[in-house]
Parts: structure tokens; sequence; C-alpha cells
């Protein structure tokens, strides 16, 4: 099987649409961000669908689709906490700087593990799972009601809801990392 499968082409849309939607939101078109946000959710799901259902997982896929997660929610956590855009609705700072920390962090344990003690396995887990989904749907909402000119309560349960799964899936990831270290490497 080829590395240019259905999942990762639409995987690599999802790459191509990240610059369009920071465009669109530069430059005033709420409406349009939104709907490319959204196309580009739909890729995510979609992408993870297409892979399993037709055995489609390829190495290329493991590594572009969290990239593409990650540079899509920074970009949009970013953008969308600068000032003087306009919006309505904006995500505070210290949000943005925790999001993007906790990715940091971990992939700087990462490589520093893989470096100093040699590989060691770390899939997604369940918390960082539920941490993308939060952070996508925290966006949607933000760009909604950007879209729609008004404040909405919902904007602050995403903002607090993102709070609480970065605390929570940063503070499993130090516990799987603490356990990931105490265990003997793995036979060559």
């Amino acid at each position: 099987m080829g590395a240019l499968t259905l999942a990762n082409q639409m995987t690599l849309l999802r790459l191509g649409l990240v610059p369009a939607f920071v465009i669109l939101l530069l430059y005033g078109r709420v409406g349009w961000a939104f709907a490319v946000f959204v196309t580009a959710g739909i890729t995510d799901a979609l992408d993870g669908l297409v892979a399993r259902r037709r055995n489609q997982r390829t190495a290329l896929g493991a590594l572009l689709d969290p990239m593409a997660d990650k540079l899509l929610l920074v970009s949009a956590f970013v953008v969308l906490t600068l000032p003087g855009l306009g919006l309505v609705n904006r995500l505070p700072v210290w949000l943005t700087i925790l999001v993007i920390s906790r990715d940091v962090a971990i992939v700087v344990t990462v490589a520093i593990i893989s470096l100093t003690v040699g590989h060691r396995s770390f899939p997604p887990s369940i918390y960082g799972k539920i941490a993308t989904g939060v952070y996508i749907v925290t966006v949607a909402i933000v760009l909604l009601f950007n879209y729609l000119g008004r404040r909405s309560v919902l904007v602050d349960v995403g903002v607090w809801t993102s709070l609480a799964i970065t605390v929570v899936s940063g503070l499993h990831y130090t516990a799987h990392v603490r356990r990931v270290l105490n265990e003997p490497p793995a036979s060559p």
C-alpha cells in the first residue's frame, strides 16, 4: 500500500487548510474561517475512520495526523488570543500559553527520554485525545459566537473545560512518563 492513502490525503488537506484558516481570521472573514475550521475538523474525524476501516494505517499518517492537529490548534489558539482583531470573544493568553506549553513539554520530554534512555513507547492517551476534542470544540464555539457577533457563556465553559483537561492530561502524562522511566528497556 502506498503512503499517499485516502486517509493521508485528508490529513494533507487539513495541513493545507491551516494557512487559509489563519489568513481568513486575520482579515476578518470569521464566517469563512469558521467554515474552514469545521472542514478541517471533519477531515480529522474522517481520516482516522478511513484509515481504520480501509486498513490504511501508515507510518506517514501516524506522523502527519498529530502534526496537523497540533498545527491547526496552535494556530487557532494563537490567532484567537490576538488583540486588535475586533473579535467579540477571544481566548485568554494564559490558556493559550498553557495549551502550547503542555504540547511543547510532551515533545521535549519524549525527545530527551529517547536520546538519553532509549526508545520508549508513548502512545496517545485517552486524556490527550479528549483534550484535542475539547480544544476543537472550544475553538469552534469561539469562532461561531464571533461570527454571530455576540458573547456566550459557552465560550467561558469551553475555556474552563480546556483548562481542566489540560491540567488532567498533563498530570496523566507526567505519571505515564514516571512509569515508562521505571520500566526495563525493551529487548532489541
